[in-house]
Order: C-alpha cells, then structure tokens, then sequence
C-alpha cells in the first residue's frame, strides 16, 4: 500500500545533511550548528559558506566569499531598466521573481551545468537578488540606485543601498542576524519547489524562479507583512486584544502562529524578540514590541499556539525602516542561501523527483459515451 500524506506532510522525500528540525524539541540547525549557536556567533556571510559548504569557513576563504559576494553586486544594464520600467504598482514578488529569471539571460555559463560553474552562479545570484531588491524600491520611489560599498558587510550594503544611508551597528548587526534567522529551514515549500525543478537538470535560475514563485504564495511567506498591518492597526495593547478576540471568534487566523513543523516554540522566534525589543527602544517603536507581547500571551494562553519567526520580524523589519511590501522579498534574499545549497546538494547527487499519486478517481476502463447521448 502506498505511503500517503496530505500536502506531503511527515513523507521522507529525500536525504539531505543541510538542514535538521526538531518540530517536538523546538531545535533548527544548519549543518550541525543550532540556529542560536550562530545567531550569537556568526555573520551572514559565514552562514552562507556554511550552507555551501558544510563547515565554517577558515579566514581566508571568508575574505575570499566576502569579495566575491561584491564583485558581483552589479545586476546586468538590462535589469536594471526593467526595474525602472515597471509600473509603479507592480508587486514586489513579481518583479523580484522577473528579474531573477532575467539573470539567465545575462550569465555567459548559463548553458555549463557544472558544479563549478554553478557555484559562481549561486554566488551571482546571492549577491544580485539583495541588489534587485534595493535597486526596485529606490526607482519606483523616483531615486537614483545607490552604487554598493565594498567595506559594508552583506546586510549592511543592503541597508545602505535601500536607504542611502548607512546603518548604525545595532541596525546592521540586527539585521545581520535576521537575514541568518531565515537562510534555511529544510524542505519547505520554495526549497522543495526549487529542488524539483534541478532535480529535471535544469539550470539554477530556472530552479530558483521557481522557489521565488512558491514563496510569494500566502501560506508561506508574505506572514510577517500581514502581522505589521495588525500591530499598525491599533494603538494600544487593549485595542490589540479586543481585535483578536474578534478575529478568532470569527475563526480567522493570526498571521504568526503556529507553524506545520513545530509543536513547541519556534527557535528563531525568541531570537528575533530579544532583537525586536532593543531596536523598539532605539527607534522610538517599543509600542509595536509591548502590543506583539500581549498579543503573543493571549493566543498562547487561549490557543496554545507560539509565535513564529515571521511574528517578531514584522516589528523588527518595521523599525528598520524597511517598507512592508519588501518584507517577503527580504525573505528571499536570505533564502537564497539555503535555496542555492539545496540545488547544489541537488545536482551533486541527482535523482528526478517524481512522487506518485494516490488515485482517488473513477474505476479504469469506463465505457465510451457518444456525444449526443451524454
């Protein structure tokens, strides 16, 4: 009898040493180091190395990745003009999941499906999607692109080129640890999306479109922009209260909470409200920490239900000055590190994916009717 499960859930459908979850233990690391381990220690960069690589990177090949990582922050002159060419009310995730595919175009090793080849491309493309992101927001708003610094570090130059102002080191080193909090998380949706599409050999962008477009679907990303909009909606922890209360009376879902892997508390959520409250204080927006703090207890007191990473990063996101339509695509240049590992471990050990159905349908071998008797 076949193994089944509705929407996959609990089916084995690969092995895979980039990722471990522990939904019952409440435990995510990346290669062996847990997620609050690396939080607390490492940077972006070394994150990245970590995924592709499986092993922290020596001095040497840090410097090595950071300057690659900058020597191919330019996205291709045609990009560009189709960032400045859209309308003004086009979608981020429609554009973002554009102009990656518009990546392919411009790449000279498009056609070399090599493991070499295509770890320069994961570099181009870690690189050129924070560049995407940034450049799209500074021209639909009518500003000039800010050219990136090379002293920056990854989530420093992407603060800097959506601003135009540099951060402090409380900003860049929050949003350092945010960008890490949400680089992988095993086979979700658009990692297993992506890994579909390699597994049939085709090439990394292709692979990549393909995560971007399963992210944009609001069971996935898109949560913590939701989340900002109620916290924007109230001004006070009891107007909070009265709206959830009314919500789920109406069985509406809190974007938040909950999550189909963890049974207990999500790891990178405590991470991510420490972070939430000291940025709150700097920035003036301690109000949005105290209401997602009363909030939080209610829904656990009355649904037994914990926040999830995307609940504390809608204020921290907020409070870095970042506009709520980007929060999604921010996702995606952090997930692009674990997105371009799993192609990666995809295509150095390849096997098409083709799972089967378990046919519900009517019994086989139904006779033919002819038209005019139907």
């Amino acid at each position: 009898m076949a193994v089944t499960g509705a929407g996959l859930e609990g089916i084995i459908a690969t092995d895979s040493r980039i990722c471990y979850i522990d939904g019952d233990a409440g435990i995510l690391s990346y290669q062996g180091y847990r997620i609050e381990t690396l939080a607390d220690n490492a940077t972006f960069e070394e994150v990245i190395f970590l995924l592709w690589n499986g092993r922290l990177p020596k001095q040497a090949e840090l410097d090595a990745l950071k300057a690659a990582l900058v020597a191919n922050r330019e996205i291709p002159a045609p990009v560009e003009a189709f960032l400045a060419g859209v309308p003004k009310d086009a979608g981020a995730m429609h554009v973002l999941r554009t102009a990656v595919s518009m990546l392919a175009l411009y790449d000279p090793l498009i056609n070399d499906n090599s493991i070499e080849a295509n770890e320069t491309k994961a570099v181009k493309l870690m690189a050129q999607t924070a560049t995407i992101v940034t450049s799209f927001d500074r021209l639909r708003k009518g500003n000039k692109v800010v050219a990136g610094d090379p002293s920056l570090s990854f989530a420093g130059n992407f603060l800097y080129t959506l601003t135009g102002k540099k951060p402090d080191a409380v900003m860049e080193k929050t949003f350092d640890i945010a960008l890490t909090l949400h680089a992988e998380h095993e086979l979700n949706a658009s990692t297993f999306a992506a890994r579909v599409t390699a597994a049939t050999l085709s090439d990394i962008y292709s692979a990549i479109t393909s995560g971007i477009g399963a992210l944009r679907g609001p069971l996935h990303g898109g949560a913590n922009e939701e989340v900002i909009k109620i916290l924007l909606e109230v001004k006070t922890g009891e107007e909070a209260l009265v709206m959830i209360k009314n919500k789920l009376d109406n069985k509406i879902k809190i974007p938040g909470f909950g999550h189909r892997v963890y049974h207990t508390t999500d790891p990178r959520a405590a991470s991510l409200k420490g972070m939430a409250k000291s940025l709150g204080e700097s920035t003036g927006n301690q109000m949005l920490y105290e209401i997602s703090t009363q909030i939080e207890k209610y829904i656990n007191e009355n649904k037994k239900l914990n926040a999830n990473v995307d609940f504390y990063s809608a204020s921290t996101y907020y409070s870095l000055g970042i506009p709520i339509d980007l929060y999604t695509p921010i996702f995606a240049v952090s997930r692009m590190s674990g997105w371009t590992a799993h192609v990666l471990e995809q295509y150095r050990n390849n096997r098409l994916i083709r799972p089967r159905a378990d046919y519900k349908g009517a019994e086989p071998g139904q006779p033919w009717v002819a038209i005019a008797a139907r």
